[in-house]
Order: structure tokens, then sequence, then C-alpha cells
């Protein structure tokens, strides 16, 4: 019993871990969040790249934030929805 609820909360804590997220102060974006709140929480992006498929189309964009010496890239879907985060320096 006690060997089951130790793999189930490994599992657990295991995917929360997978899924990307920043911290804006004490506010926290993650992916799947809309756009709108990361506007909230991160205001506007410094730079804004639109991600294009083979043909020419749009499938996305990509919002970059220069914040404290980092560069913060939000990879956007077309439904506004974060995909992905990710940091360097």
């Amino acid at each position: 019993m006690r060997k089951t609820a130790l793999v189930i909360t490994l599992l657990l804590a295991s995917s929360a871990a997978l899924a990307d997220s920043y911290t804006f102060g004490n506010r926290v974006v993650t992916d799947g969040d809309s756009i709108g709140k990361l506007v909230e929480v991160a205001g506007k992006p410094d730079l804004v790249t639109p991600i294009q498929n083979d043909y020419g189309g749009q499938i996305g964009e990509k919002w970059t934030y220069f914040r404290d010496g980092k560069t913060l890239v939000f990879t956007i879907n077309p439904s506004g929805k974060i995909l992905s985060i990710t940091e360097s320096r």
C-alpha cells in the first residue's frame, strides 16, 4: 500500500515538473495559459516573431521578453495559448 502511494505521488510530482513555467515577481505563467494572462502578468512583449509553416502560413508566434539579463521566449499557438517557455542568458 505504501509503495503504491509513493509511486502515485512521484508520478504526479514528475508530471507537474514537466510543465514549463516562469515567475514574474509573485505571479506565475505556465504553458497552457492564455496570452491574456501573459500580458496581464508580464506586460506587452518586447518582440513578436511569427512562426510560419513550409507554405508561408502562420502557425503561431514567439513572444520575446528581455528581463534582468535573460531572454524569455513564449511560443504561442494560433488559438492564443502558451505552448512552451524558453529561458536563456
